[in-house]
């Protein structure tokens, strides 16, 4: 069956999940590995794979198995029962650079004069262009068009200078710019490493002599793991049968962090700490800010599944409205399915989404969304509750309006095709076809990270670091 990708909803997206064990005592982890991609699956559902090795066998054999899809399309019980190792690194995919092939899936295995690497990375670099070309000059050959390639080879030549391979990753670290959190396998050593700026997220969990690499906390909980510590930003760990040792040396003052706030408003999941801080009291106070600065007479709020849920309920606390469920959502829709022809492509929405008729009927309802991209979906969600009765429709967003492109691992695209681009929010709310719109105030985003650093590039244009002079979406897809 050929399966074509198509974009269900106007949400944005996010690069990737990654995941790491080492069990000391030897046991097999590709199975753990699977369970912990299972709770990091909605970072990405477009490829995933698992790559192990056993530290006391032979150094350079690493079993790996990755494949398009879901994590339960890709692996078959027997994949995993084959896969003997106790030292390994998972990935589950979202592309925003790089075409969605199978080739681009992860992790990537590296053979080099120093052995064997396995590399999962979720973010973005920046200056992908500079430093491919710089390598392609010295001969290198590429296998991908993903931007996780550089870095593996950016370590493994840096790894043949330097006398070990944290050593290696802190060199590679001092060239590559943007958004990275990497877990790396080498045959006696798993290492996890964030970029400076701590734009993605990575923690550290311990289950029994086992030590666990996850993009978010949620992923240690599903496998029964206590979760120890975030990596900082900057920071680069290593796990040796010694523990856990830490390097520092390209941490920046905390003043210069700056966190991807939709790991926050929308990528995580609401049962994850990211940094410290609760992404479920993150939504809630979003939700909360809406209801303080954008009241509105309504009798019903509800939010938009699953990333409006926790905000709709913050404003209905806030709010004294009564918080109800509006939607039925179709939990079996990946995001690779067969595309409905143009002729009917307004049905996408409902293959996803169903109003409840009885809920909403004759009322008037606030709708809680997390946000507004193209609005290519707003305006038949409204649409949806006013076919199903609903009175009045008001609209609330929990994030600013995005007025710029990202650059560091979110698909947030080119001006020209953000709805709040060169538009009012009066014009916005008449496109979607709604009573009333308003948006989170930026000023709430900093309540929302308790105070940590983030990154609010998409809505004003301040990027923490310069941003790309040319695309680095897509440039080696042709």
């Amino acid at each position: 069956m050929i399966h074509q990708q198509y974009e269900v909803d106007d949400h944005l997206h996010e690069e990737c999940g990654v995941f790491g064990i080492y069990d000391m005592d030897g046991n097999d982890v590709a199975s753990t590995i699977y369970y912990g991609l299972f709770a990091l699956q909605h970072r990405g559902q477009e490829s995933c794979g698992i790559a192990v090795s056993d530290t006391s066998g032979p150094k350079g054999l690493v079993l790996s198995h990755k494949g398009m899809g879901l994590c339960n399309e890709v692996f078959t019980p027997e994949d995993l029962e084959s896969m003997k190792g106790n030292i390994g690194v998972g990935h589950t995919r979202y592309s925003t650079a790089g075409s969605s092939t199978r080739e681009n899936a992860q992790p990537l295995v590296l053979n080099y004069i120093k052995g064997t690497l396995g590399l999962a990375h979720n973010g973005n670099l920046i200056n992908t262009p500079q430093l491919r070309q710089e390598l392609a000059r010295t001969g290198a050959i590429f296998q991908t068009t993903i931007d996780s390639e550089i870095i593996a080879y950016m370590i493994a030549r840096a790894r043949v200078e330097q006398p070990t391979v944290q050593a290696a990753v802190a060199e590679a670290m001092k060239k590559i710019k943007g958004a990275y959190s990497l877990v790396v396998m080498s045959p006696r050593k798993l290492i996890g490493a964030r970029d400076p700026y701590g734009f993605r997220p990575l923690c550290i969990g311990k289950r029994g002599n086992a030590y666990i690499l996850a993009s978010e906390s949620c992923a240690l909980d599903t496998i029964g793991a206590e979760f120890v510590r975030d990596v900082e930003p900057g920071e680069i760990v290593t796990i040796t049968q010694k523990g856990i040792e830490s390097n520092r040396s390209m941490c920046i003052p905390k003043e210069q962090h700056a966190r991807c706030i939709f790991e926050y408003i929308y990528f995580a999941r609401p049962d994850a700490y990211i940094d410290g801080v609760s992404v479920y009291e993150s939504r809630l106070i979003a939700g909360r800010s809406l209801a303080k600065h954008h009241p509105v007479n309504a009798d019903l709020v509800v939010g938009v599944p699953e990333s409006g849920n926790v905000a709709a309920m913050g404003y209905a606390m806030e709010s004294g409205i009564p918080y109800g469920m509006a939607f039925v959502k179709n939990s079996y829709v990946g995001r690779t399915f067969i595309k409905p022809k143009q002729s009917s492509r307004e049905s996408s929405v409902r293959i996803k989404l169903n109003v409840l008729t009885e809920a909403v009927k004759g009322k008037r309802v606030i709708m809680i969304d997390d946000s507004i991209v193209r609005g290519t979906t707003s305006d038949r969600i409204v649409g949806m509750l006013r076919e199903a009765g609903a009175k009045e429709v008001h609209v609330r967003i929990s994030s600013p309006p995005f007025l710029h492109p990202c650059y560091f691992g979110t698909d947030i695209p080119s001006e020209d095709q953000l709805i709040a681009h060169n538009r009012s929010v009066d014009e916005i709310c008449k496109i979607i076809g709604a009573d009333s719109l308003a948006y989170l105030d930026e000023e709430c985003l900093y309540e929302m990270s308790k105070g940590l650093g983030i990154c609010t590039g998409c809505f004003n244009g301040k990027y923490p670091l310069d941003p790309p002079t040319e695309d680095i979406r897509g440039d080696y897809q042709k």
